[in-house]
């Protein structure tokens, strides 16, 4: 008896699943389709970035290369091409950092001016931006006025900036060199007194303070 209530239920579950088929197959199966298709679009998209990305850093290495050879003319061109073209923003960022490092040495304006234009760029990221006004700041300690120096990294020195600690040491050695001794001290100070502050920095700051402590005496 049980098994003819079993067959008669299995039965009526069958005639179930005709009845949901007829009625919602083609929904059933787009709805496969369309899963199938949307990881397949994803894997492919996924390949297509990965090899976009390698392609990206094999261009990248080359212009790197050029650089270590002794060929700044010949990196210059290339960050500068990969800044333009390469299809990561990352590298392109990347690129265009590069690019004004290698106009250190040839052309330190110009170098300042790429930096500058990187920090001055709301699709770069921030940390990309304040490195390069990190950068710039460091250029003019020996070439510019405190005030421009003051310019680019007196925002940055703030006390939950990522980027304090350099900022503090070259606002601190700007304004030594440019004669403000009060200006020197005061950041000297607070970059020591930064219980974050690395040690190496500490040390050359107290350095400085010795020597701004014998000015006054003298």
């Amino acid at each position: 008896m049980a098994d003819i209530f079993q067959e008669v239920d299995e039965e009526v579950r069958r005639e179930r699943l005709q009845q949901i088929w007829k009625r919602h197959g083609w929904l059933i199966v787009t709805l496969c389709v369309l899963i199938v298709a949307g990881v397949a679009g994803w894997r492919g998209w996924q390949w297509y970035q990965a090899k976009q990305a390698a392609e990206a850093s094999v261009a990248f290495e080359s212009a790197a290369r050029l650089a270590q050879d002794g060929k700044p003319a010949e990196a210059t061109a290339a960050f500068a091409k990969l800044a333009q073209d390469a299809p990561i923003p990352a590298y392109r960022q990347l690129a265009r950092l590069r690019e004004a490092e290698e106009l250190v040495t040839t052309d330190p304006k110009g170098a300042v001016a790429a930096y500058d234009a990187i920090a001055a760029d709301p699709a770069a990221t921030s940390l990309f931006r304040e490195v390069a006004a990190v950068r710039a700041g460091l250029l003019l300690v020996d070439t510019g006025p405190y005030a421009e120096v003051a310019r680019r990294l007196e925002p940055l020195a703030r006390p939950d900036g990522a980027f304090r600690h350099s900022a503090r040491e070259v606002l601190a050695l700007s304004a030594w060199k440019s004669g403000d001794a009060a200006a020197a001290r005061r950041w000297a100070d607070a970059a020591v007194g930064d219980p974050d502050a690395p040690a190496g920095l500490k040390a050359r700051l107290d350095i400085l303070l010795a020597l701004l402590g014998e000015a006054a005496k003298s």
